[in-house]
Formats: structure tokens, C-alpha cells, sequence
């Protein structure tokens, strides 16, 4: 029995939703891998792409999280849990430090404090310039605070961003540092010509607007690639473009007669009366298909395959 070759994947469409939502469409799929690489390409989008966070934080005149600052209408535990939901892009792998000075004159409507009133560092971008960090009720009041922002990967719990605190007198944060907020997959059934065992995958990727869906799912797949690859120790596997995918560079060579390929008259005939004029109709058949051609044995298939190595 001849193994069908496991064609390569084809991303064939990417459409954006909304700013930071976008579709990827891929297919068509050897049959079973939708679920295959749907699952893995979702479970490294939601655990595994960098991102940065907030891992702790201190208020001047306050030394635990379970009291409140006078001039501010929020508690500390609210502000805590407020800081956790900046999204945040850091452009150095080490922890930054930084003093936030907020005045209450300077404040918005009501007394309102976002994240867009602190002044970052040039190594650091907000996503989320909106997000409420307090509100600060009397317009004399100075809020003064420091913030930690780290890079990390996934999550990080409370005890361990304890147990790293660069500096013991600071109230560490859970952090989320994954930029990716939801991701989505399906598998239909797909076709190409008279090949209908094959697959497409849809992924839908929502991030917090501190990388793109694109950066974040070409990051996702690199991430597979290496570690695939390190797992292989050099092992390679024949592989096809997927059918109906025309190879880069090589129209002339998908326009090319049937005829010209250099196969026995027996299995060139076979071809052209089964109405199989071009190599471009030929690579868009599978295996199964060529079988079911009248006229078309085992023998003309390995003809057949030998010269489209040859050719591709």
C-alpha cells in the first residue's frame, strides 16, 4: 500500500475583524490535522507569547494592601487589582522601575486617574491607555507610587512574583504577562477538485492591542517550529505543496502538458483521457483519486510521482 505524502499547510486568508481581532484561514489540511495544529498553534498562543506586566507596586504612606489612602476614593486593594489590568508592551527583557507621581488638580473628570496619565519610560507601551487606576477626591492630594514591570511569559502567581520582589518593602501582583486574551478554532471538512478528504482550520485570535493577532500567531508557530525541530535531530519528511497550491516560480512548469513530462505513452493516455491535460490538473488530485482513474494503475502512480519529484 502506497502512504499519501503529508502535504504542507496554506495560510489562505487573513481577515481582520476588528483593530486588534483577526481570522486566519487555513487550508486545505491533510485530513486530521485541523484538530492537530488548531490545538497546539491555540495552546502556545494562550501560555507561551511574551508579553509584560506590572509585579508589584508600593504607595507612599501605606504598607499593605488591606488599608486606604486618604484623598483617594479607591482602597488599596481596588487600585491593586486596577494596576493588574494595565496591558503593557516592554521593549527590555530586564525589570524596569518606576516612580509615578499623580496630582489630584491634574486629574480628569471627577477625580479620574488612567493609565495614560503615567509617564512611562520610552522602554515601555500601554495598550489600554484608558484603564481606571484610581480616583483622587481631593484636588491638593499627590498620589506617589513605585511600579515594577517585568517580561514573562503565561502567568505568574502571587507567591512566586513574592518570592522575586526586588525590593521586600513592595506589594507583589499575580501577573498575567500572556498579550493574547482569547483565541477560537474550527474545523470543517474542505475540498480541492475531486479531493473532499481534507480540511480547513479558522483561528480567531483577540489581543490586548500591545501586539497585533498576526505578531502573535506567527510567534506561536515559531515557537512550535523550534521545538519540533529539535525533537527531529535532523529527520526529514517528504512533503507536497498542498493540492491546488501552485509552487512560487513555477507556472511554467504547472502549464506543462501532460504529454512533455516524459512518461510512458501507457500512463500519458491514461492521463489525457481521463481529461488530466496539464500538470497543474494532475497535482491538484490526490493519490485516491489517481487510483480511481480508469486505465490507471500502481505502476503508472509511481511513474507519476517519480516525475513530479523530478519536476517540483
Amino acid at each position: 500500500m502506497t502512504t499519501k505524502v503529508i502535504h504542507e499547510a496554506n495560510l489562505a486568508e487573513v481577515n481582520h475583524l476588528e483593530d486588534n481581532s483577526a481570522e486566519f484561514v487555513i487550508r486545505p489540511l491533510f485530513y486530521g490535522y485541523g484538530n492537530t495544529l488548531g490545538n497546539s498553534i491555540r495552546r502556545v498562543l494562550l501560555s507561551s507569547i511574551k508579553g509584560a506586566a506590572i509585579t508589584a507596586f508600593s504607595i507612599d504612606g501605606t504598607n499593605h494592601e488591606y488599608t486606604s489612602v486618604p484623598g483617594i476614593r479607591e482602597d488599596v486593594v481596588d487600585i491593586m487589582l486596577n494596576l493588574k489590568n494595565i496591558r503593557l508592551k516592554a521593549h527590555t527583557d530586564d525589570p524596569i522601575e518606576i516612580s509615578v507621581e499623580l496630582k489630584g488638580k491634574d486629574a480628569g473628570a471627577d477625580g479620574k486617574v488612567v493609565a495614560g496619565d503615567i509617564k512611562w519610560p520610552a522602554g515601555i507601551e500601554v495598550g489600554n491607555p484608558d484603564q481606571i487606576i484610581c480616583h483622587i477626591d481631593d484636588s491638593s492630594f499627590v498620589l506617589k507610587m513605585h511600579l515594577v514591570v517585568e517580561t514573562g511569559r503565561g502567568y505568574l502567581n502571587i507567591e512566586k512574583a513574592s518570592e522575586g520582589r526586588l525590593h521586600s518593602d513592595m506589594i507583589a501582583l499575580d501577573a498575567v504577562f500572556s498579550p493574547v486574551l482569547r483565541v477560537r478554532y474550527k474545523v470543517e471538512n474542505t475540498r480541492v477538485g475531486q479531493d473532499t478528504n481534507l480540511q480547513q482550520l479558522t483561528l480567531t485570535i483577540d489581543t490586548d492591542g500591545t501586539i497585533t493577532p498576526e505578531e502573535a500567531f506567527e510567534e506561536a508557530n515559531a515557537i512550535l517550529v523550534n521545538q519540533y525541530t529539535a525533537l527531529a535531530n535532523g529527520t526529514v519528511v517528504e512533503s507536497a505543496p498542498a493540492p491546488g497550491i501552485e509552487p512560487e516560480n513555477d507556472d511554467s512548469n504547472l502549464s506543462l502538458p501532460v504529454e512533455e513530462l516524459g512518461l510512458s505513452a501507457r500512463t500519458a493516455n491514461a492521463l489525457v483521457n481521463n481529461d488530466i491535460k496539464t500538470v497543474r490538473d494532475l497535482v491538484a488530485l490526490s493519490e485516491v483519486d489517481l487510483k480511481d482513474l480508469k486505465g490507471f494503475g500502481s505502476k503508472a502512480l509511481d511513474e507519476v510521482k517519480e516525475k513530479l519529484t523530478e519536476l517540483l
